[in-house]
């Protein structure tokens, strides 16, 4: 027998339980669906069974908090997330909530409640807990920050679809779900078009689980995992791979070339505005400058204007605009945000209600929070759809 082996014991009791061997210390695997009542069943009687002297499941803190805190969301500061430009990351992990509460609904079982009974369960028999996966700031920021730009708008496009999904999902995919970890349900199917996204979203996750499964204390270790990890942590256990666990924990900074980027467009802008006083006169060069103001600032009124924002609301989009358009470091969705959120201020109802908003189109606008986060992402498209559309205008007055 090889110091690391998977053993098919239990093949006929359950496909979805692994045991593995690696430097003695006895590894079992439970691959699990996060919305499915058979995985919460099915965790409980291993560990009762196997008894081990620790379990391992597939949460980071921040998770682990949102499923046990049921009124965390009371305590988040809009304006502090619009601030600190965070709206991206958070309207993300809402639409993936969005995604797990609907399937999880219609079958009646909480989402993750494999994981909270697992830790339940260790917790009464006195076992040590380990969280096992990398925090989702970090896995969500680092894959928003590897990814193109239009792929970025490929995948909130595809998130924002998927909220309607639930009338075609059966009972029978559910368990299809026993493929694949609900965190990456609604981003899996991506990875062949964007292995940028696959790279930190599922391998690198793959290395992180099996690096503090195997490097948790006691001799018998039960991990709970969504079972899409299961093949990548029996092969990076296999492999004896040497994870540098620190290296997939940082958050990258912004690319050097979207930085460059952001500054050259913005020069090229200014470059046009300065060609055209030098090439056609002092005429041409005001045309194009209002031009450029008009049409980014239509847009972005237009952006606020789809999801009912409040008057002055349109006003600072618009106004703001051709000034942010030309800033890298500014976004005409940071000041439209700023604006709703100091004019209709969320309201403790809406800090209530969110994780049942999140549920439907007509929540997500119905709701502040939420609305305020969708206004961001739709003025920033509109405005960039109007800074293309200007530059042709522009370049009439050569």
């Amino acid at each position: 027998m090889s110091m690391i082996e998977e053993n098919i014991l239990n093949t006929t009791q359950n496909r979805n339980v692994h045991h593995l061997l690696s430097g003695g210390k006895e590894i079992i695997l439970v691959g699990t669906a996060h919305v499915s009542r058979e995985s919460a069943d099915l965790v409980e009687r291993v560990i009762e069974e196997e008894n081990p002297d620790t379990v391992c499941v597939e949460l980071c803190q921040a998770r682990f908090d949102a499923l046990e805190k049921k009124d965390q969301w009371q305590e988040m500061d809009i304006m502090k997330v619009i601030r600190d430009k965070r709206t991206s990351l958070l309207l993300s992990q809402l639409l993936m909530l969005s995604f797990q509460k609907k399937i999880a609904e219609k079958f009646h079982i909480n989402p993750g409640e494999e994981m909270l009974r697992a830790i339940a369960l260790a917790e009464k028999k006195g076992k040590r807990i380990v969280l096992a996966d990398r925090e989702i700031r970090t896995t969500l920021l680092r894959t928003w920050r590897k990814m193109r730009f239009f792929n970025k708008a490929k995948l909130m496009t595809e998130m924002i679809l998927s909220l309607f999904m639930t009338e075609e999902i059966t009972e029978e995919d559910i368990e299809k779900l026993k493929e694949h970890d609900v965190l990456d349900m609604t981003l899996r199917q991506l990875g062949t078009k964007m292995p940028d996204l696959k790279s930190t979203l599922i391998d690198e996750r793959d290395q992180y689980l099996a690096h503090s499964i195997r490097h948790a204390d006691g001799d018998k270790v039960v991990a709970v995992v969504g079972a899409g990890h299961i093949p990548g942590i029996v092969n990076a256990i296999e492999q004896k791979k040497n994870v540098n666990i620190e290296e997939i924990s940082i958050i990258p900074p912004p690319g050097l070339w979207g930085r460059v980027f952001g500054w050259g467009f913005s020069l090229g802008i200014v470059g046009l505005f300065l060609g055209g006083f030098f090439n056609s006169g002092f005429q041409a060069s005001l045309n194009m400058i209002l031009s450029w103001s008009s049409i980014t600032a239509v847009c972005a009124a237009a952006g606020a204007l789809l999801l009912l924002a409040h008057p002055l609301t349109i006003a600072a989009a618009a106004c703001s605009a051709p000034v942010a358009t030309l800033h890298p470091l500014i976004a005409t969705g940071w000041v439209a945000g700023l604006a709703e959120a100091t004019l209709r201020k969320p309201r403790v109802k809406d800090f209530l209600s969110l994780k049942e908003d999140v549920m439907s189109i007509r929540g997500f606008v119905r709701n502040k929070i939420t609305r305020i986060l969708l206004l961001i992402a739709i003025v920033n498209l509109t405005t960039s759809i109007g800074t293309f559309a200007a530059i042709p205008v522009m370049m009439k007055y050569f």
